[in-house]
């Protein structure tokens, strides 16, 4: 049993029996309920209206009873309705994009950041991370989790850490051979496109990469096949999102089935997402989380819209934490390009303000491991009379608008009145050709 503790990063936590997790989570429950309804009137205001108060929640048995929180409330509580503690004990904030612009805004303290990082620590020792390592993170830093959130769990490690950020291959592939990365943290399509890269520049040779922690949007086995067998590694597969913490909410063992959820942080649920019904174990259905050891912005029961599966089998690691499936798709109609949430409502709203018909169609492809949006929509009558010069004026314009809206390119096509197909019943508004 102390081999596999050695593999793990805090195995008092990793390897607790599942007694011991669950009287720590009805501890941390029953605490943070109690200080969000004091401290956030808007949770106060949601308990209220379903009629429960922190006296009735007296462990995790009772967490059904709380009401759902959503990206909307998030959107309606915009910037500071959901903090539970006083601006001046916060050190940091990190945002994605929200439905319809309104950007989601996560707030920590000291103590979260501390957690955000050992939850990464976490998944780079399991991904056989030690302080001899040198891990190269080319997530992107800055308001997206992903670059500060392994870097975090680097430095926890004890591991050389290169702060790489995304982009400029070159000088990846440069630091990856002269200083001798072991640990490549950044999105499967990017690894993908560092691995081309690497194998044309003949390098494949100079490269002392072991393991790849991918994460951010989704792959499949076989892209987790390919960079195996491209980069030479063993491929960890990473979960998270902004709003419960940032990557490191679960994370793939060496039995790469499935990612242990970190549940002394965050507890997780598996309902039904058209009635809220909590469905047993080993159901297929929508993960909730409830954050149960974060101070600044712990969200009860957020509905993460991710459809998956929970499952306690044991696992040959010596984990005994939780395992959650990879996500397969969404309740919600949300889509992931090149690691950003992105929304239909969003592209929507940016056409309809430019005076746009609803007619339109959003096509997502993975050209050379790299996701494109094309944006196809029909032009008014008016338009459709304005010179070639005019209509690519205007296509350059929308994508303008769009990039401020997303935060990431798209292109658009100007179509004639009339030239999208019509659909009978639900609109097709997008086609998603990527093979994930």
């Amino acid at each position: 049993m102390h081999e596999t503790h050695a593999r793990c990063y805090q195995p008092e936590i990793e390897c607790a029996s599942p007694e011991e997790i669950r009287q720590l989570q009805n501890k941390r429950l029953v605490d943070t309920v109690a200080r969000v309804y004091k401290n956030v009137p808007y949770y106060k205001k949601l308990m209220d209206e379903k009629g429960v108060t922190p006296d009735d929640i007296k462990s995790v048995d009772d967490l059904h009873k709380l009401p759902f929180v959503s990206k909307a409330d998030l959107r309606d509580a915009y910037p500071y309705g959901l903090l539970a503690v006083p601006l001046h004990d916060c050190v940091r904030i990190h945002s994605t994009s929200g439905t319809t612009g309104k950007r989601v805004v996560a707030f920590y303290t000291q103590h979260d950041l501390d957690i955000f990082d050992d939850c990464n620590a976490r998944a780079i020792v399991a991904a056989g991370g030690t302080k001899d390592d040198v891990v190269h993170v080319s997530y992107g830093y800055g308001l997206f989790t992903g670059g500060m959130g392994l870097n975090g769990g680097a430095h926890k490690v004890g591991c050389l850490t290169l702060p790489m950020s995304s982009g400029n291959t070159e000088r990846q592939i440069q630091f990856m051979t002269d200083l001798g990365s072991t640990i490549l943290c950044c999105t499967p399509s990017y690894a993908a496109y560092l691995a081309e890269t690497i194998n044309e520049m003949g390098l494949r040779d100079k490269i002392k990469l072991k393991a790849g922690i991918f994460g951010a949007e989704a792959w499949s086995e076989e892209m987790r096949q390919q960079l195996e067998e491209n980069l030479g590694i063993k491929a960890y597969d990473i979960y998270g999102l902004t709003e419960i913490i940032g990557p490191g909410v679960a994370f793939e063992c060496s039995e790469q089935a499935g990612m242990h959820v970190n549940e002394d942080h965050f507890i997780p649920e598996i309902i039904d997402p058209d009635t809220g019904e909590v469905l047993p174990i080993g159901s297929k259905g929508e993960l909730v989380f409830t954050c149960i050891s974060k101070e600044a912005f712990p969200l009860l029961r957020y509905r993460t819209r991710d459809i998956c599966v929970l499952s306690r089998d044991k696992c040959a690691c010596g984990r005994t934490l939780v395992k959650m499936a990879k996500p397969m798709g969404r309740s919600d109609d949300m889509l992931i390009i090149r690691g950003v949430n992105v929304f239909p409502s969003q592209i929507e709203t940016v056409l309809l303000e430019y005076g746009l018909s609803a007619n339109y169609q959003i096509i997502v492809d993975r050209v050379n491991h790299t996701d494109t949006l094309d944006v196809w929509v029909e032009m008014n009558p008016e338009m459709f009379s304005d010179t070639v010069k005019q209509i690519e004026n205007r296509e350059r314009e929308l994508m303008e608008k769009l990039k401020n809206m997303l935060g990431i390119s798209a292109k658009v096509t100007l179509k004639a009145p009339k030239s999208i197909a019509r659909s009978e019943g639900k609109a097709v508004r997008v086609i998603d050709k990527r093979k994930i």
